[in-house]
């Protein structure tokens, strides 16, 4: 086993891939002006399952590294709650209203522009919407953690 596997376990729902299905609901709010609601509502439920995954995910492993302890069901209860929020804001409900704001404002701003036709505006609009993801994940996540070590994460059992 290498140094940097025994330092740290790569985490598959934070480390590898798998996490882009989180962004499921961004790429969707993007592509709204060009797919539409149906669509869109299939890419949160995606990026829902994916939530839901990894909260159960987490929770086992809990399950698994607490219990012998007396307090296991309370450690396997916080982290559950505290990887469902913090997924569903991190990952779904923040993120897809960001992306959806910015991409309304495109479509307003690009509205009031009449040389661009209406196929041209909506192509616009995505590309914009999906160029701004990678600059919205990490303040978002970190805005989160924030939340969450400012609330629920004080009443971490020990």
């Amino acid at each position: 086993m290498d140094q940097l596997s025994e330092d740290k376990k790569v985490d598959l729902f934070r480390d590898t891939p798998v996490r882009y299905l989180g962004y499921a609901n961004e790429v969707g709010e993007a592509f709204r002006s060009i797919i539409g609601a149906k669509w869109v509502n299939v890419t949160y439920g995606i990026a829902t399952l994916y939530v839901l995954a990894d909260t159960g995910h987490k929770s086992v492993e809990s399950y698994k590294e607490n219990i012998k302890e007396a307090n296991h069901k309370s450690k396997v209860a916080y982290t559950t709650a505290d990887t469902l929020i913090w997924q569903l804001l991190a990952s779904v409900a923040i993120p897809g209203l960001t992306i959806n704001r910015i991409c309304a404002l495109s479509t307003f701003a690009l509205k009031k522009s009449e040389f661009l036709p209406q196929t041209t505006r909506k192509w616009a609009v995505t590309a914009i919407g999906l160029t701004a993801i990678p600059f919205i994940i990490k303040p978002i996540d970190r805005f989160v953690d924030l939340v969450l070590d400012e609330s629920l994460r004080k009443y971490q059992p020990k």
